[in-house]
């Protein structure tokens, strides 16, 4: 007998999709996991629930938002359970994320929710409905929703505050991925299915567990935008920049990858595969999918390995303080591509004003950008910018007992430009003076 596959209706809306892309693209485990410690309980712990399994509304940004909640049969009001935010697609709704679609309960919230209640320590799921059954996020109004939300399941249930994840495929994999961008220090860890950048990016230059999972032959949004958004969290959680393996088109196979280098409880996996095109749930072997898929079990895998309490890992590198500014060199808004010029900003510890001074002289950020001078100049008022590292002169410093930095192929000074202390100031090279504008110090 042939099954009705519940991803069809997904795949009818694929113009859709394309079209929010072209809107919406421009601006706008090797790793260890998390170390045990007791539970933070929200303010729901200890007390009769006042939510229940079901259909719920809430206000948000003065409108009425709808979501539907599934809270373990067997709930214990003093024991703080994960919570798991499952997010629909385009075209989906709350009802397809929590139903399973005709796979049931099977594929109930992708699957997740039938291993976590073979799981002991319990798991409180909901998901939300967004706006024309998508997560456009205008004005932030989705991401201030599941802020809203998140409110009131921690004040009406009892969960552990720093055990928060948040799931989704297409549209709801894009909502996913700004979540991590802004909501880093909320939620412990996201799964993002075959996503794109079309929910907006907030901040997104702090460190979250991250997994992400696409397609070789998705159509709908290729995997090149799946691998960029993987790419920011390898550089935010400092590991190791890598091509990593994918299997071979026509193998009708999948790999999974976990970056090694990363600080310590945030890692990064990458799970590409080859057969379903866009499609959370590929099935080896076939150009089918279902609910049979290897998926589930890689993110519900990824998702319980962390244990309670927040991770505080060491920073990785260090700031570079002008001595007569006290600012920090700085990669404005985290920009990462090459040829943006550093400045002097407020320090504040992002992976932005963060450097790795390496054997070969070289000084790197994000793990993978080095500190250039700008077109291999060697004159005055040569801009200091980042670029790809490639082991030229150009990109070798000397950090000095003096209190200076200079460049290798120039001999000049990295100087903060017209003697500037203001946030702004752009970074350059000049003919060292000893003044404290080329005066810096390396500080963890």
């Amino acid at each position: 007998m042939k099954r009705r596959s519940p991803f069809t209706p997904v795949l009818a809306t694929a113009a859709v999709v394309v079209a929010v892309i072209s809107m919406m693209l421009g601006p706008g485990f090797s790793a260890s996991a998390a170390p045990v410690a007791a539970a933070a309980a929200s303010g729901g712990c200890g007390k009769a629930p006042s939510l229940a399994s079901g259909a719920r509304t809430i206000t948000s940004s003065g409108q009425t938002r709808s979501y539907i909640l599934r809270v373990p049969a067997n709930y214990d009001q003093n024991h703080p359970y994960r919570l798991v935010f499952g997010f629909h697609w385009r075209g989906g709704t709350a009802n397809d994320v929590d139903s399973g679609g005709t796979d049931g309960y099977n594929w109930s919230y992708y699957g997740l929710r039938r291993l976590a209640d073979a799981d002991s320590n319990g798991t409180v799921f909901v998901a939300p409905q967004g706006f024309d059954n998508g997560w456009a996020n205008s004005n932030g109004q989705d991401i201030a929703f599941v802020d809203d939300l998140t409110r009131q399941l921690e004040a009406g249930l009892c969960v552990d505050t720093t055990q928060l994840f948040a799931a989704g495929f297409s549209y709801g994999g894009s909502m996913s991925y700004a979540l991590a961008c802004s909501r880093a220090t909320v939620f412990r860890a996201v799964a993002v299915y075959s996503g794109a950048n079309l929910s907006g990016c907030g901040g997104g230059t702090q460190p979250i567990a991250y997994m992400g999972l696409h397609g070789l032959r998705d159509d709908v949004l290729p995997i090149s935008l799946g691998r960029g958004l993987r790419d920011q969290f390898v550089r935010n959680n400092g590991c190791t920049p890598q091509n990593p393996p994918e299997p071979a088109p026509g193998s009708l196979t999948h790999v999974v990858t976990a970056y090694s280098g990363c600080r310590s409880g945030y890692p990064v996996v990458w799970a590409a595969f080859d057969g379903a095109g866009h499609d959370p749930g590929p099935i080896d072997g076939c150009t089918c999918d279902g609910w049979r898929t290897w998926t589930s079990g890689e993110v519900w895998k990824f998702f319980s390995q962390f244990g309670s309490g927040t991770p505080t890992p060491p920073p990785i590198g260090q700031e570079v303080v002008g001595q007569a500014s006290g600012r920090c060199v700085d990669i404005p808004g985290s920009a990462t591509s090459n040829g943006t010029q550093a400045q002097l900003w407020d320090c504040h510890g992002g992976t932005n004003q963060r450097w790795t001074y390496t054997a070969s002289k070289q000084l790197v950020v994000y793990g993978n950008k080095c500190l250039d001078a700008s077109g291999q100049g060697t004159g005055n008022g040569t801009a200091v910018v980042i670029w790809d590292c490639n082991g030229q002169a150009n990109q070798q410093w000397n950090v000095n007992s003096n209190g200076t930095v200079t460049g290798v192929q120039s001999g000049l000074c990295v100087d903060a430009a017209g003697t500037g202390t203001a946030n702004g100031t752009k970074i350059q090279l000049w003919a060292c003076s000893g003044a404290g504008n080329q005066q810096w110090s390396l500080r963890s």
